[in-house]
């Protein structure tokens, strides 16, 4: 196993890694939209926040050799539901004509107030 820390994305703020790579996969830890120069949630309406979580993404992507079109699987964590639209319209548009598999759940708390939180696994080249 390899762990991966990039400057990027914001740092991990408890006992885990951004991501790991392991048997061929990356493993990436649940990113919020957490503005890593600041450290502090992105201001804005879902579309801004998922737009940084996808940054924030491609970022911890990006130091295993990956891209956004080696995801094979990633779940989207929303603390409201409602917001559904605006995330897949922002999710949509990033991804592109990629369409990795896809689980989007409901949960009753986000870390920091975050209003979404997306995981990915991504094959590595």
């Amino acid at each position: 196993m390899r762990t991966i820390a990039v400057d990027g994305a914001p740092k991990a703020i408890g006992p885990y890694s951004q991501a790991v790579a392991a048997g061929g996969f990356l493993f990436t830890a649940g990113q919020i939209p957490l503005d890593p120069a600041t450290m502090k949630l992105v201001e804005g309406d879902i579309a801004a926040a998922t737009h940084r979580v996808i940054d924030n993404l491609v970022a911890v992507l990006a130091g295993a050799g990956c891209q956004l079109t080696d995801i094979v699987k990633t779940t989207v964590f929303l603390a409201d539901l409602a917001d559904f639209a605006g995330m897949n319209e922002v999710y949509a548009r990033r991804f592109g004509d990629h369409r990795p598999a896809r689980s989007t759940v409901q949960v009753a708390r986000l870390p920091a107030g975050a209003r979404v939180e997306i995981e990915a696994v991504a094959k590595l080249p």
